[in-house]
C-alpha cells in the first residue's frame, strides 16, 4: 500500500459528500486517487520529501463541482463575443453594439449574446428595423439567454437569404413582418442557423444541438482553430472549480476534437456527451451510431453513453409546450417535436441498448410526454436502473409530480433559470405562463420532496457558467407572490446536486462526486467557509485550487 501522498491538502473545512464521513480537516491524495480523509494529525502521517502541502487557509474543500448539462463549444467561442447581460434601453443597446463593431471591424458577422426579450422596454419586441438603426451596413446577430430566439438586422437577413422567409421546418420560425418580409426575430435553431453560419466558427459550434450532425466540409486550419476554443473554454471550466462536465452538444466533431485535446495535453476536466437524436432520423442511428460512439468513447475522463432529445422549445418564444393554452395567447399550447409515439419508439429503442435518455422538455407538456415516453419503457422492457432525465423542468403539472419518483426519472435543473434569478427579468415569462402555473414553475423543493433525483447545472452559454453564482442563486432565490411555496433546497443538497448527485447520474457514484479513500482525486479548494458565508455573499467565495485526476488544473 502507498503510504506517502503526492498532494496533502490541510487547514481546510472538508465537506466529502459521504455520509459515512462527512467532514474533516485534511486530505491526502496519492497519483490519482485519495489515499486518506480525516484530522490533520492523521493525515499528516502521509507526507513525505516529495509531498507537495496546499493550505487551504480554513476554506471549504468540496469534491470537484459536476456541471450536468453545458454546451462546451457554443460557451467557449462565446468568451470572445459581446455580452448584452444587463444591457437595458435603446441606447445602452446601440452604445454596445457601436463600440464592438469597431473593436472588430473584421468581422463579417457580428453576434451578441444574452439580450434579453425586453432588452428594449416591457412592451417593445426587438425588429431588425432597430438593429438597421445602429448598424445599417455590416451584418448583425443578437442572440437570447436562452439561446432559442434570435434578432437579426436586415444586412444579416439578407446574408443568410432568408429576409423573405424560408420553411425552416416544425417548431422553428421566421417571424415575417407586415411588409411581407422578416420581421428580424428568428426562434430555434433551424432559423438562426443561416445567419449564425457566417460567424467566427462557421457556426460549427451549435451544430450538435442544431442538427445533431457534424460540418459537411471543415479545413484543417478551421479545426486547428475550433479546437484551440475548446482548449480557452475547458481552462475557464477548471479555473471555475469545475472537474466533471455533461456536454449536451451530441457531436461527433466535438469528440474527436476532446479525444484529440485528451491524447495530447489532457483534458483538465472529465467530459460526459450524449448522441443527439433529431425527429428526421431513423431509429437505427441508435445502434449505428450511439451505442458505438459508447464503445468508442469509454473512458473516465471522454464518455458518450446516453442519449439527449428537444422535446420543445422555450416559454419567451412560445415553442414551449403546455397541457393548456399559454394565458398570454388563447388556443395556443405550443407543438411538441416528436409525436408521443415517435417518443415513445426512441425510448424503449435506448433503453432496450442500456443507453439512459435525457430530454430538454420546458413546459409541462413536454414533461408529460417525456415521462409518458419513460413509461412506456419500462412496460416493454422491464424496469431498470436507467437514470433517464429531464432537462429544465420549468413547469410540471401538479399530477406529474409523484411520477419522478415512480418512474425514476432525475430532476436536471438550472437554479439560474427562474425569473427573478440571476438578473433575468420576471416578464414576459410569468404572463405568459399564467399565475395559476406559478406554484409548480421551477419547483425545486416540490420534486424533491416527492422522492426525485435532483441535479443542479447552469445550461452555460445560456447562464453564467460560475457554481458559485449558480449556488448563490439557488440559496437566495425569492418568491414571485406571497403565498407561494419556497422551492429552494438546504444548502447540503444544493451542494450535492452540483456534486456526488451529478456523479451518480454519470453511473461513477463508486469513483467520484465524494471525498473518500480510492475515489478520483477530483477536488476544488475554496476561499472561505461556505457554511458560515452569507447566502447572498457565496459568489464572492471563489476557488482557488481545482485538481481533476490527482492534477492541479487551476491555481489562482
Amino acid at each position: 500500500m502507498q503510504t506517502e501522498a503526492s498532494f496533502i491538502i490541510r487547514n481546510a473545512r472538508v465537506l466529502t459528500m459521504d455520509a459515512a464521513n462527512p467532514r474533516a480537516n485534511a486530505v491526502a491524495i496519492a497519483g490519482n486517487r485519495i489515499l486518506a480523509v480525516g484530522p490533520e494529525a492523521e493525515i499528516d502521517a502521509f507526507s513525505g520529501p516529495d509531498t507537495h502541502v496546499i493550505d487551504a487557509g480554513g476554506g471549504t474543500v468540496l469534491p470537484g463541482f459536476n456541471e450536468a448539462h453545458m454546451h462546451i463549444f457554443g460557451g467557449s467561442a462565446e468568451l470572445s463575443e459581446l455580452s448584452l447581460a444587463g444591457v437595458k434601453g435603446f441606447d445602452a443597446l446601440e452604445k454596445a453594439v457601436k463600440a464592438y463593431a469597431a473593436e472588430y471591424p473584421e468581422r463579417r458577422l457580428l453576434i451578441a449574446q444574452q439580450a434579453d426579450y425586453t432588452i428594449l422596454s416591457d412592451d417593445e419586441r426587438m425588429t431588425r428595423h432597430h438593429l438597421d438603426r445602429i448598424l445599417p451596413d455590416r451584418a448583425l446577430l443578437i442572440v437570447a439567454p436562452d439561446h432559442h430566439t434570435a434578432w437579426a438586422n436586415t444586412t444579416a437577413l439578407t446574408m443568410g437569404g432568408i429576409l423573405e422567409g424560408r420553411d425552416v421546418g416544425v417548431g422553428n420560425e421566421i417571424v415575417m413582418g407586415e411588409d411581407g418580409l422578416a420581421s428580424g426575430e428568428l426562434r430555434e435553431s433551424n432559423a438562426i442557423r443561416p445567419i449564425s453560419a457566417f460567424g467566427e466558427t462557421g457556426g460549427r459550434e451549435m451544430l450538435g444541438v442544431g442538427t445533431g450532425g457534424d460540418p459537411e466540409h471543415v479545413t484543417a486550419e478551421e479545426r486547428a482553430g475550433d479546437i484551440e476554443v475548446i482548449k480557452r473554454g475547458l481552462a475557464y471550466v477548471a479555473s471555475l472549480g469545475i472537474t466533471s462536465l455533461q456536454n449536451m452538444d451530441g457531436s461527433l466533431y466535438q469528440l474527436e476534437m476532446l479525444d484529440e485535446i485528451e491524447r495530447t495535453v489532457g483534458l483538465p476536466v472529465r467530459v460526459r456527451m450524449p448522441f443527439h437524436m433529431k425527429n428526421f432520423m431513423p431509429l437505427s442511428d441508435l445502434e449505428t451510431k450511439a451505442a458505438a460512439w459508447r464503445e468508442r468513447f469509454n473512458t473516465d475522463r471522454l464518455r458518450c453513453d446516453f442519449v439527449k432529445l428537444f422535446m420543445d422549445g422555450v416559454t419567451e418564444s412560445g415553442t414551449a409546450v403546455f397541457i393548456d393554452d399559454y394565458a398570454h395567447q388563447p388556443g395556443w399550447k405550443g407543438e411538441p417535436l416528436f409525436s408521443q409515439d415517435h417518443f415513445d419508439s426512441i425510448a424503449i429503442a435506448a433503453d432496450r441498448l442500456g443507453l439512459p435518455v435525457a430530454v430538454h422538455a420546458i413546459g409541462d407538456g413536454a414533461v408529460r410526454m417525456v415521462l409518458n415516453g419513460y413509461e412506456a419503457a419500462i412496460k416493454a422492457n422491464g424496469k431498470r436502473d436507467s437514470r433517464n432525465r429531464i432537462e429544465h423542468i420549468e413547469v410540471v403539472h401538479p399530477d406529474d409530480i409523484p411520477r419522478f419518483k415512480e418512474l425514476g426519472t432525475v430532476a436536471s435543473m438550472q437554479p439560474t433559470h427562474p425569473p427573478g434569478s440571476a438578473d433575468l427579468p420576471v416578464e414576459p415569462y410569468l404572463s405568459y405562463i399564467g399565475e395559476d402555473r406559478w406554484p409548480h414553475a421551477f419547483a425545486w423543493r416540490t420534486l424533491v420532496d416527492a422522492g426525485a433525483e435532483i441535479v443542479f447545472a447552469t445550461d452555460w452559454p445560456v447562464s453564467p457558467l460560475d457554481p458559485m453564482h449558480c449556488i448563490e442563486c439557488a440559496m437566495t432565490r425569492g418568491l414571485w407572490k406571497e403565498g407561494l411555496k419556497d422551492q429552494r433546497l438546504s444548502l447540503a443538497e444544493t451542494l450535492a446536486a452540483y456534486t456526488k448527485n451529478g456523479a451518480w447520474v454519470e453511473f461513477m457514484e463508486d469513483r467520484k462526486g465524494m471525498l473518500k479513500p480510492g475515489y478520483l482525486a477530483d477536488i476544488v479548494v475554496l476561499s472561505g467557509n461556505v457554511e458560515a458565508a452569507d447566502h447572498a455573499n457565496l459568489a464572492a467565495i471563489r476557488p482557488v485550487t481545482t485538481m481533476c485526476d490527482g492534477r492541479i488544473t487551476y491555481q489562482a
